[in-house]
């Protein structure tokens, strides 16, 4: 067997994600017989057991932890692509491109203009994000292109440009032990709050403004591409962090991508980013 129904990786995720056939079904807005049997089915074609069910309850074998990670690729490809074609069939056609506030460290209106002057435009529509977000944009399929920034965020399964490489900085309010000072090094920063940029707890924020406002108030330190600087509240300051990694940022967009507006975004950024490629 070589193919999949998107039905029943639909079915599998939802009960490899909840681990209860009860709390699957109702999810999926069926009854739980027919579900029962549906993943029966599906390891019967597989030839493998994909869970385990037991009086403890059910957990996914080594099979089934393969088939929920390439499972949800799968399911977020398949509804990415019906958005994009959504948008392409639409009478009036428009590129996306999603970002963060600040995420192009000002290369963005000069990207623009280039872009004007390709015959493949189309008018651009921007979609702001929070810190970690657009990549889920790009990859959902909502945006046809993304600026993203290593090596912080995820760039499997997208086509990428470098565009420009900038130091890292810690950002920190101004009466703080060590904003007098003209550089750090990491193991300084060691016991400072920092922001989780992925998970849904601990230090989550979801907002560049909120991050700046927990920062001014002394809750918590950030580590930042220096291109923060540009906007940067009064009551704040970045200090280079000698030994952090820098960050680029890579002008992003899915793989096998025929688009001739990405492909006209992407010369119009390459052209732009040429003289000024490290900061």
């Amino acid at each position: 067997m070589d193919r999949l129904e998107t039905r029943e990786l639909a079915y599998f995720v939802a009960v490899a994600e909840e681990l209860h056939f009860g709390r699957a079904a109702e999810r999926l807005g069926m009854a739980q017989p027919p579900l029962s049997r549906a993943i029966r089915q599906l390891e019967q074609r597989l030839g493998t057991e994909l869970l385990i069910r037991n009086s403890r309850g059910v957990r996914l074998t080594a099979a089934g932890e393969v088939l929920l990670h390439e499972g949800r690729k799968a399911l977020e490809a398949v509804s990415a692509a019906a958005r994009r074609t959504q948008r392409a069939g639409k009478a009036e056609p428009r590129l996306v491109v999603a970002m963060k506030p600040g995420g192009d460290a000002g290369l963005l209106n000069g990207i623009l203009e280039a872009y004007e002057r390709e015959p493949d435009a189309i008018p651009v529509d921007l979609e702001f994000s929070g810190p970690g977000e657009a990549s889920g944009l790009l990859r959902d399929g909502r945006a046809d292109l993304a600026f993203l920034h290593t090596p912080y965020e995820d760039l499997s399964g997208f086509d990428t440009e470098e565009l420009l490489t900038l130091r890292t900085v810690a950002v920190l309010p101004s009466g703080h032990r060590l904003s007098r000072r003209r550089s750090l090094q990491l193991a300084e920063l060691a016991d400072e709050p920092m922001p989780n940029w992925s998970l849904d707890n601990g230090n989550r924020v979801l907002h560049t403004a909120e991050l700046m406002q927990l920062i001014s108030l002394g809750r918590m330190t950030a580590l930042l591409p220096e291109s923060v600087r540009v906007n940067l509240r009064a009551d704040l300051v970045a200090i280079p962090v000698l030994d952090a990694e820098p960050s680029t940022i890579m002008l992003s967009w899915s793989e096998r991508s025929r688009s001739r507006a990405v492909a006209a975004f992407v010369r119009a950024a390459t052209e732009v980013r040429e003289p000024a490629q490290v900061v």
